[in-house]
């Protein structure tokens, strides 16, 4: 009966992008009904298969293994962020499948990048912040998006989100973004790229994501933030503005700070 429940409940579950007022009651029993899959483990489990026979019997043709539709690792992932709502799960994971398989995610490696990778334009940082979180630093000043092709730009950015994922401890399951703002101009703005990067986090990584920091953003980004925030909606939420000395003390010891955080 919890299921069925939770299934006529999908209505009150509204996306990223919208701002639905919700009845109290409906809150509070979807809610409930999340705080009861979490704590027992044989609830979770029975709507897992019945997600993966949905996706076996509707989306045959998708491909199988890790990160496929008979992963059951990732099927719960998605069964969290959808509130354990079946047929929402079964739909973001189509979703995400098809585009792991259409842009090439398995495919994607060191060589596949090095070009744009060596501008030096992002990377994950070797060491964990404070908090035990992989941690995956933008440097905007070496993004010239008239100059860098952008298909390239999101290969980048989707293989340093993969291996950013592949550092995570047992038990963690979000990274932090680091926005490095210092010598950002109007000509490595790029709405576009920025405009990706969340979708991707949103459809294709949810709940990945746990805080994104803009070090030391000059004048020249704010009308940019001013453009790009309405997109983000709860996004923004998450995002911080502050110096290079917040990003030493509070996130970072002495021996794991960042090179480009230390002078």
């Amino acid at each position: 009966m919890a299921i069925h429940t939770c299934e006529a409940l999908r209505a009150c579950s509204p996306p990223l992008f919208t701002s639905i007022k919700l009845a109290p009651n409906c809150i509070r029993n979807c809610k409930f009904y999340v705080r009861n899959c979490l704590k027992n483990p044989n609830n979770s489990r029975k709507l897992v298969l019945k997600v993966k026979e949905k996706l076996e019997k509707e989306h045959y043709s998708l491909p199988v293994g890790k990160n496929g539709r008979d992963d059951e690792d990732m099927i719960l992932w998605y069964l969290k962020d959808r509130r354990f709502s079946v047929e929402e799960a079964v739909a973001k994971l189509t979703k995400a499948i098809r585009w792991r398989q259409e842009f090439g995610v398995s495919d994607l490696s060191e060589d596949a990048v090095k070009s744009m990778a060596e501008t030096g334009k992002a990377y994950v940082h070797d060491f964990l912040d404070v908090n035990d979180r992989p941690v995956l630093i933008v440097v905007a000043s070496k993004h010239f998006p008239a100059v860098h092709d952008q298909h390239e730009d999101e290969k980048l950015c989707v293989f340093l989100i993969e291996k950013a994922l592949s550092k995570l401890p047992a038990g963690k399951e979000q990274i932090l973004g680091i926005f490095d703002l210092r010598g950002f101009d109007t000509k490595n703005a790029d709405l576009s790229f920025l405009t990706f990067l969340f979708n991707v986090f949103y459809y294709y990584y949810p709940k990945r994501l746990g805080e994104v920091l803009f070090v030391e953003a000059p004048f020249a980004f704010k009308p940019i933030w001013q453009l790009v925030k309405p997109l983000l909606k709860s996004y923004a939420s998450m995002v911080k503005f502050c110096s290079m000395e917040t990003v030493r003390k509070e996130y970072f010891t002495e021996a794991t700070i960042p090179v480009n955080f230390r002078d």
